[in-house]
């Protein structure tokens, strides 16, 4: 069942969800990466409790409405958004549901990057 490409053709399928995600969320997506990894490291299994093979994507970092104003900068380092290339592609059996499944995913963590909860993620249909 699985798709698999390699590391710059999911770039680019990430690349293209991110041109597709409404200026009203993107305006605000400052300050933070976007990042593709094999697997989730042991800390994000331990801080998630997710399985390593289930944990598609993490947030690392302050949630926007945690933040300060432009001038009160408590957490200069960027925020980041991790993609786990092997656990999607394990779930996609086309490249369509591969985009599917990034969209899908990097809509959710963009959701914890504005503070929205696991439960009300999931209420969305993220």
């Amino acid at each position: 069942m699985s798709y698999r490409t390699d590391r710059e053709h999911f770039m680019s399928l990430v690349e293209q969800v991110l041109r597709e995600l409404p200026a009203e969320f993107s305006d605000f997506l400052t300050n933070i990466s976007i990042h593709v990894e094999d697997s989730p490291t042991t800390d994000d299994v331990r801080s998630t409790g997710a399985s390593r093979g289930c944990l598609l994507g993490y947030f690392r970092g302050v949630e926007y409405p945690e933040k300060g104003g432009f001038f009160d900068i408590p957490h200069p380092l960027p925020d980041k958004i991790v993609l786990f290339q092997k656990n999607i592609e394990k779930i996609c059996a086309s490249e369509n549901e591969l985009m599917e499944e990034i969209r899908a995913t990097l809509f959710h963590e963009v959701g914890h990057y504005f503070g929205i909860a696991e439960e009300d993620l999931r209420r969305f249909g993220y």
